[in-house]
């Protein structure tokens, strides 16, 4: 079983740039077999491991390449019970090679302390081991969480929260009230909380509807580079536990996001919407307002969503629809060429049987 709280306590604390291979294992819930002093300064794919360092192999063909790499050390399934390197034995590589690579991932932006340009708000209050880089700024009544991190340039706006272990990277924007959960990474150029996109249209013009709400993101969120998130137009935007959003998403005013979902980049999502547990929306999805999008479905890449989807559902398309649906009807699309020909044969043939018969008809009167 994978010790969890142990992996995370030693990323925090950057406990130390060097494992043997028994301990890796005993973090991952795995077995060894080989040298288990083996000594492991760090992790990379099978093309680029080099000496003293692990890589992972989901199947027979990646780890025929990873024994034949400078790889010190291989990940690998359950089942796999011979190879030439030392490995350790899992039940899902991948996984164990991710919490692996964790612990050798450089704090760039960890340096416990206050930079002399961060501007605090006296009213702020600021927990232990805080990382606090130049250009900060932190308005009136903000409350930030042990051992987070804000990176130069970071705003956070008046009476917004943010939880313990967060890291907040450059230029990121988190406006007035909003809520930061913990263990929250956000991605440089994101903006937490602009207004959302309200307006009453008349004869002479747009009136602006006052954005009153707020965004919460809720623990272990991670969100990606250049992200925007408006808040409720009133009550709250809400990101779920666990989600993970890619670059480049626009979710509108009172949106919310279950937890564990995936989005991924270039999604839209229009305000009021609804997403349940463990939705994946692929690259470039639009979503409508006002709908839900329930449990375990998932969306495919390029497709517009302008009504509901039940659970465990898989929708694509424009406008989107069940999966096999859209593959009929693309594969009925595909032959519209061929049956366009064929109608203008028909057509033609027609016109030659119309003129066959009226010429025998003529005749029959003559």
């Amino acid at each position: 079983m994978i010790n969890t709280l142990r992996v995370v306590t030693l990323i925090v604390n950057n406990q130390k740039d060097l494992y043997t291979i028994a301990e890796l294992a005993d973090m991952v819930g795995g077995e060894v077999i080989g040298d288990l002093d083996l000594e492991i300064r760090g992790a990379a794919g099978v093309k680029e491991a080099g000496r003293k360092q692990i890589t992972f192999a989901e199947n027979e063909k990646v780890l025929r390449l990873a024994e034949e790499s400078e790889a010190a050390a291989i990940i690998v399934a359950q089942n796999i019970t011979g190879c030439k390197k030392t490995i350790i034995r899992v039940k899902n590589p991948r996984l164990a090679y991710a919490i692996v690579s964790s612990l050798f991932v450089p704090d760039v932006f960890y340096k416990s302390g206050r930079a002399p340009s961060a501007v605090i708000s006296e009213s702020a209050e600021i927990g232990q081991n805080v990382s606090i880089h130049p250009m900060v700024v932190i308005e009136d009544d903000v409350v930030i969480g042990d051992n987070s991190i804000l990176a130069p340039g970071v705003f956070v706006g008046k009476g917004s929260r943010i939880g313990s272990n967060t890291i907040i990277h450059p230029n990121v924007v988190i406006e007035y009230n909003s809520i930061i959960g913990s263990n929250v990474i956000i991605h440089g150029g994101t903006v937490i909380g602009s207004d959302g996109y309200g307006f009453v249209s008349t004869e002479e013009g747009h009136y602006k509807i006052p954005q009153t709400g707020n965004v919460i993101i809720e623990d272990d969120v991670e969100i990606g580079a250049n992200v925007t998130i408006d808040r409720g137009t009133s009550g709250p935007t809400v990101i779920g536990k666990g989600t993970k959003i890619d670059n480049l998403v626009q979710i509108g005013h009172n949106v919310r996001i279950g937890p564990e979902c995936l989005i991924i980049a270039q999604v839209g999502i229009a305000g009021s919407t609804e997403l349940g547990k463990r939705v994946v929306l692929a690259g470039k999805t639009g979503v409508v307002g006002h709908i839900k999008i329930a449990d375990n479905t998932t969306v495919a890449a390029m497709s517009t969503v302008t009504k509901s989807i039940p659970p465990a559902s898989f929708y694509s398309g424009n406008p989107a629809q069940s999966h096999k649906d859209e593959l009929k009807e693309q594969a009925a699309l595909r032959k519209l060429p061929l049956l366009i020909k064929t109608i203008k044969e028909m057509e033609k043939r027609i016109r030659i049987l119309e003129s066959e018969l009226q010429n025998e008809s003529q005749n029959f009167n003559n």
